[in-house]
């Protein structure tokens, strides 16, 4: 058989990658090919952390190859077909991309190696269950998240399977090589690479996944999976974690298993609504009255910087801006502020996140800020506006997190950190409210009703 080249994309690991063994089954005995395209329309959308991240995870699968990874940068239609010609393939491999951008972009590279004689073979996914997978009865694709997640768990999902032995990996002649890592000295971002993804993960089922259900809407503790990232650039397969879980008894590792359900729901509703994007999916609600504007863009500005005067939405802020993270449950408060109080489009803080995020998926990220905005699959949220005072004394009660957070408040004791301009004397440095949250409340709800009406 000839050589093969396998093409890296989301799925920067050796260990449960089905596409990876098909590769290398097919070379049977001559040698595959690594190969990664640092292809420049997502690489220029991504912030410095995701860039970070990917570059630190390609310097470690690379040492895991023992620096066999050809890295090539340029349109992906371009060079894998001449990567591909330049070692004699027949057969280039991958895992299926089921997201807008790279559903096209492969569809290309498949034409232009077809020209070349070339077969574009796709094998698994980033997901437990591929987009489209899942269907109701009359074929059509679920849009509520509780009848999907029920007819998820009745289709399950394929076994992990083992990392490749005794692969004979072609020499990455010519090869690129990662890129610098950006300079983004005040972020301090996890660990990349499969290695870092496996730890993470005993970590997590060593401990923290017993009051996972509880713990993890807890900002003020570590209580979260931290898997997010290693999802994202496939240094860890979901399947993997899912097999960890059925070994692990108990409501944490229900609601660990539901948090993957979620993603895998949000990536087959980008799938058949892929302008869901950047468009509302209820187009009522998403044509409520934004505000715009010099006014619009200082509340932005104090919204992304952290300083609009309530704790618990300056506190994630921060947090996003010098660990390229925030608490799940502190995205919804932000996200909410954003969108209800401060009547600004949800697109632009979706776009902001993934700026932002080391862990910025698009169809998780934008999908949930469309949840929050009342503009995506749940049924009637809009109504719902989230508080950030209760938020913070209900999921912050003793005000550490917001203490960590924002050194402005650190003298302010328990829960009063949440209402710091009710003090006798409010902290020094720290701003006032920018907006009164019962009036936005208000507003919010008229607008609603215009659009309702």
């Amino acid at each position: 058989m000839p050589n093969t080249v396998f093409w890296f994309r989301r799925d920067l690991r050796l260990t449960d990658n089905p596409a990876l063994l098909a590769a290398v089954s097919a070379a049977a005995d001559d040698g595959v090919l690594a190969l990664f395209v640092l292809d420049p329309m997502p690489l220029r959308a991504a912030g410095g952390p995701r860039v970070s991240h990917l570059v630190r995870s390609l310097r470690a699968l690379d040492e895991s190859l023992g620096g066999a990874l050809l890295i090539r940068y340029g349109d992906p239609v371009e060079e894998v077909p001449r990567v591909a010609a330049a070692i004699g393939a027949e057969e280039v491999h991958i895992a299926a991309d089921y997201g807008p951008y790279g559903r096209g972009r492969d569809q290309q590279v498949e034409k232009a190696l077809t020209g070349h004689g070339v077969t574009l073979h796709r094998t698994g996914s980033p997901y437990a269950v591929a987009p489209g997978r899942v269907r109701k009865s009359d074929d059509s694709p679920y849009r509520v998240f509780t009848p999907y997640s029920k007819a998820w768990a009745a289709h399950g999902w394929r076994a992990p399977v083992a990392a490749p032995r005794a692969v004979s990996w072609l020499p990455a002649h010519d090869s690129a090589g990662p890129p610098s890592v950006p300079d983004l000295p005040d972020v301090d971002l996890p660990d990349a690479g499969e290695d870092a993804a496996r730890e993470r993960l005993s970590a997590f089922l060593d401990g923290p996944i017993r009051d996972y259900a509880t713990e993890r809407n807890r900002p003020d503790r570590e209580g979260t999976s931290g898997l997010s990232v290693h999802l994202k650039y496939g240094e860890l397969h979901p399947r993997t974690i899912l097999a960890e879980l059925a070994r692990h008894r108990g409501v944490g590792a229900d609601t660990l298993r539901n948090e993957l359900c979620w993603r895998d729901f949000y990536a087959d509703v980008l799938f058949h609504r892929p302008e869901s994007l950047w468009e509302s999916l209820d187009a009522r609600v998403g044509g409520i009255r934004t505000d715009s504007g010099p006014r619009a863009d200082e509340r932005f500005t104090a919204w992304a910087s952290g300083h609009t005067g309530y704790p618990i939405v300056d506190a994630g802020m921060r947090q996003l801006r010098a660990i390229g993270w925030m608490h799940n449950r502190v995205r919804m408060i932000t996200a909410s502020f954003l969108v209800k109080d401060l009547h600004l489009p949800w697109q632009r803080g979706a776009a902001y996140f993934l700026d932002r995020l080391v862990d910025g998926d698009y169809a998780s990220n934008n999908h949930n800020w469309q949840w929050v905005a009342g503009t995506g699959t749940d049924a009637a949220p809009y109504v719902r506006v989230f508080n950030p005072v209760t938020q913070g004394k209900k999921f912050d009660p003793d005000g550490a997190y917001v203490r960590r957070w924002v050194p402005e408040l650190a003298g302010v004791g328990g829960g009063a950190v949440h209402e710091p301009w009710t003090l006798p004397k409010p902290p020094d440095g720290y701003p006032k409210p920018i907006v009164d949250h019962a009036a936005e409340r208000r507003e919010t709800l008229a607008r609603f009703d215009e659009v309702r009406a």
